[in-house]
C-alpha cells in the first residue's frame, strides 16, 4: 500500500497536520517513539481551551485519541531512514512504507554531548551523517556513539566503507538487537574526543586513549535534521529550510513544528501543522502547493 501522506513525529505539528488530511479523506499514516517534549512536560499552563493547566501526556493522548477516531493510522515506531524513488520510502527498524507525500515533524533535537573537543570537531572527524560521510572514511578507524536503532542503522551503513568500526555507548545500556556479531563495544564513559585541527582519538573516563579517524554521532533517535541531510534538503544550523507552503526544496516533502525554528511553542507547533496539511492536501490534489 502506498499512503497518501507519511508523517514523521507525533507530537502537536504532525498530529495536528493529521486531522486536517484525514477529514480531506487522504490515507494517512504517522510514525513516532513519542510526543517528544510535549509527553516529558509537567504541566502547561499558557495554551488554549485549559484555564486550569494541563499535563503535557494527556495533551499528547488527546490528540492522538482525536486523529485515531478520524481514521488516521498510528505507528509507535522508529524511523530510521528516509529514501527515494518513484515515491518516498520510510524505513522503521520493522519494515519499509511508501507514500506520496512525507511531513517531518519530529521536533527541534536538545542534544548536545558536553564532553571536551566536541564543539571544537564537529565537522572536523565528527559527524552525525554516515549516508554523507561515509565515503571520506574509506577504510579507515571508525567510532559510532549509541546504542539504540538509528546508531545501528548508521553503523551497518558505515561497513559498506570499513570493517574497522568500534561501538561507545558512553555508559549507556545497549538497547537495539540490530547490532552485528563481533562487533567491539566500549561501554565507559567518553571523556574528551582528541585532536587539533582533525579528531585524532577519544579518551574514555578512565583514561584509555582510542586512536580514531572519524566519529559519527547517533545517539537517540533521529531527528527531522538527520533525515534532511540524508536525503539533501536544505537546513540551516539545526533547523530544516521551508518557503511559505511549509515545502522543503524537495517537492512533496514538507516539514512543520520546532524543526523548522522559530516560536518553539506548542500554539506555533499546532498551528505550523494545520497550514502545512492546507498545502499538502493541495499538492496532492494537483501536483502544486
Amino acid at each position: 500500500m502506498t499512503y497518501d501522506t507519511i508523517i514523521i513525529g507525533k507530537g502537536p505539528a504532525g498530529i495536528s497536520a493529521s486531522l486536517y488530511l484525514a477529514r480531506s479523506d487522504f490515507s494517512v499514516l504517522v510514525i513516532g517513539k513519542g510526543s517528544g517534549s510535549l509527553e516529558k512536560t509537567e504541566k502547561i499552563e499558557n495554551y488554549y481551551g485549559f484555564p486550569e493547566g494541563v499535563d503535557g501526556k494527556e495533551l499528547a493522548d488527546r490528540g492522538i485519541a482525536q486523529a485515531e477516531r478520524l481514521g488516521v493510522e498510528i505507528l509507535t515506531g522508529e524511523v530510521v531512514e528516509i529514501g527515494m524513488e518513484d515515491e518516498f520510502i520510510v524505513k522503521t527498524t520493522e519494515r519499509e512504507y511508501r507514500s506520496k507525500t512525507i511531513l517531518l515533524a519530529t521536533g527541534k533535537s536538545r542534544f548536545h554531548l558536553k564532553v571536551p573537543g566536541f564543539d571544537k570537531l564537529r565537522g572536523k572527524g565528527i559527524s552525525f551523517c554516515a549516508t554523507c560521510d561515509g565515503f571520506f572514511y574509506r577504510l579507515k578507524r571508525l567510532a559510532v556513539l549509541g546504542t539504540g536503532d538509528y546508531a545501528a542503522n548508521e553503523l551497518n551503513e558505515l561497513l559498506s566503507f570499513t570493517k574497522d568500526i568500534t561501538l561507545f555507548t558512553n555508559g549507556e545500556p545497549i538497547t537495539s538487537k540490530s547490532f552485528p556479531e563481533g562487533l567491539r563495544i566500549i561501554t565507559g564513559k567518553i571523556g574528551s574526543f582528541t585532536g587539533e585541527s582533525r579528531l585524532e582519538g577519544i579518551t574514555t573516563e578512565d583514561s584509555v586513549s582510542h586512536p580514531m579517524d572519524g566519529v559519527f554521532v547517533a545517539l537517540g533517535t533521529a531527528g527531522a535534521a538527520d533525515f534532511a541531510a540524508k536525503i539533501g534538503v536544505e537546513v540551516e544550523g539545526t533547523s530544516i529550510v521551508v518557503n511559505s507552503k511549509y515545502m522543503t526544496n524537495i517537492p512533496g516533502l514538507f516539514a512543520s513544528g520546532d524543526c523548522i525554528g522559530g516560536f518553539l511553542q506548542i500554539a506555533k507547533a499546532v498551528s505550523d501543522g494545520a497550514l502545512a496539511a492546507k498545502h499538502m492536501i493541495s499538492f496532492l490534489k494537483t501536483g502544486n502547493v
